[in-house]
């Protein structure tokens, strides 16, 4: 039996940063809710995806922007390091496998509503 643990963010980019070899770009998840007063009240979670691929790095640089619409999918990974103390400390990493751009399908389809 194969075993796998994964993630998947539809979400906004927010920054994206190069980290040595690799892309790490946020994505911020909407978690909203009704108030008492019925009133939408935004709930933003903010994920921060990392991109080992040369490939991806290169197409997400040339083809997204702050504020994008995007899904992204991918494999979980638990990291741990030593910290200053000698103790050790506990993260996880989100390692981004697909990455697609949802808004940048709405930008052609705009331009071409323009053209034609």
């Amino acid at each position: 039996m194969r075993t796998f643990a994964e993630f998947q963010i539809m979400g906004r980019v927010g920054k994206t940063k190069d980290v040595g070899n690799t892309l790490r770009v946020t994505v911020a998840a909407e978690y909203g809710r009704k108030d008492n007063n019925g009133d939408f009240q935004p709930n933003a979670y903010w994920n921060e995806v990392t991109i080992f691929n040369e490939n991806v790095i290169k197409w997400v640089k040339e083809n997204t922007q702050p504020g994008d619409l995007v899904h992204v999918r991918g494999t979980l990974r638990q990291t741990s390091w030593e910290n200053s103390s000698g103790g050790t400390e506990y993260g996880m990493t989100l390692a981004a496998d697909d990455f697609d751009n949802m808004s940048q399908d709405e930008r052609r389809r705009a331009a071409k509503k323009q053209e034609g």
